[in-house]
């Protein structure tokens, strides 16, 4: 009984400990030219995307997730698989574990609102930005305090987005983008300051 209660209260002790380590996986740069890459991307969107069609508009914007995901976070897991230790591997799980569900609820809206029209891929960059914020929210715990600020102006900008839509594809491509790039340049900027500046010291 007493081994069970002291094996229980070090579990929560663990996790609390968890919880006040910063994690280190995300880089400044990387996370900063993922910025950049939706604004080029907004930038080729009339060369890859017909004028009215919500598919199409969709499945591009999900193609350049991807692309900056895997620029913003690509050298995550080289090094899960080469270079860390199980401890930094259990913190990198936890990590992105938190910010999945936020991605996989991007795709699911993304392609119902696909099936809804036109209308409704008006609201999609709000949207987008909206459950984005949610991820960085779930994540803060083990990142930078600042971070939480980050959140906060992607949750502010969804709702405005939601409130004030764009009327064509095009605007709604500069809307998203810029949008993302704000916020990932601020995210950069917070990793640098809070955990790289003394690195380069």
């Amino acid at each position: 009984m007493h081994l069970t209660r002291a094996v229980s209260q070090i579990s929560e002790i663990h996790e609390h400990l968890v919880k006040g380590e910063v994690y280190r996986g995300y880089r400044a740069l990387p996370i900063a030219a993922s910025g950049l890459v939706g604004l080029a991307a907004a930038l080729l969107q009339p060369a890859f995307v017909w004028p009215g069609g919500p598919a199409g508009f969709v499945g591009y914007w999900l193609v350049v997730a991807a692309i900056a995901g895997l620029t913003g976070m690509g050298e995550i897991p080289f090094n899960y698989l080469f270079r860390d230790d199980a401890e930094a591997r259990r913190r990198t799980r936890r990590v992105v574990g938190q910010f999945a569900p936020c991605l996989a609820a991007g795709v699911a809206a993304g392609w119902a609102f696909a099936a809804v029209g036109r209308p409704a891929i008006d609201l999609l960059p709000g949207v987008w930005t909206l459950i984005f914020a949610l991820g960085v929210f779930a994540s803060r715990p083990y990142l930078p305090r600042a971070t939480g600020w980050v959140g906060l102006f992607y949750f502010l900008a969804g709702a405005y987005l939601l409130v004030d839509t764009a009327n064509s594809l095009h605007h709604a491509a500069w809307r998203l983008a810029g949008t993302f790039a704000v916020g990932q340049l601020a995210t950069a900027l917070v990793l640098y300051s809070n955990l790289e500046r003394d690195e380069h010291a």
